[in-house]
């Protein structure tokens, strides 16, 4: 138990690698002052163009798919690869680096989510996909997302995984709680993911 309880650390320090900050600032660009200020894949997308924002959400994928996959070899419990996910998300939204203020989390929970689940990853991907390309409004798709994966998850009587995944949309929510002022005053930001992928 006692090195279950070091993994989970492990997991947040790790989940605290902000490189949706670090990439940007490599070319120049601090994230925290523009776009909207968040250390996340998604402004890094608007910050640093195409190539710095998707490799930066990769790694924000992959750094939770890491420590979940790692504790899943090691044959952890259920119990304590959920809380190794949950933490390294919650390192990514509150970073001990970066005076714990981060991203939103949506990138770090689907890397997590497909180390435990690769179905309800891929309803949780399909459905981000769809709502980011039809409504342009990445934040609703990622809320949306995040709500159908824990549905799913529960559907597929993954219990554990379905308590796991309704706490992190709550933190996602309580995260994106501008955004959604903003959603509801019709002055959220839109992204044209397509627009951005046709950029050089």
């Amino acid at each position: 138990m006692i090195f279950e309880v070091i993994w989970v650390i492990v997991s947040y320090f790790v989940g605290s690698i902000p490189f949706s900050y670090i990439l940007p600032y490599i070319k120049g660009v601090d994230v925290r002052k523009v776009g909207s200020g968040n250390v996340g894949g998604t402004n890094a997308l608007r910050a640093g163009g195409p190539a710095i924002g998707f490799i930066s959400m990769f790694l924000d994928i992959f750094k939770s798919f890491i420590v979940v996959l790692i504790a899943r070899l090691l044959g952890f419990d259920l119990v304590w690869i959920l809380l190794a996910g949950t933490f390294a998300v919650i390192g990514h939204d509150y970073p001990i680096y970066m005076k714990f203020k981060g991203g939103k989390g949506v990138a770090s929970t689907l890397g997590f989510v497909f180390a435990v689940n690769p179905l309800v990853a891929l309803g949780f991907l399909g459905i981000w996909i769809v709502f980011a390309l039809a409504t342009k409004y990445v934040s609703l798709a990622s809320m949306i997302g995040l709500g159908v994966a824990s549905i799913l998850a529960f559907a597929l009587r993954q219990e554990y995984l379905g308590i796991t995944l309704v706490f992190l949309f709550l933190l996602s929510v309580y995260r994106h709680h501008e955004n959604i002022k903003r959603l509801i005053n019709k002055k959220e930001n839109k992204m044209d993911l397509i627009s951005i992928l046709r950029q050089k």
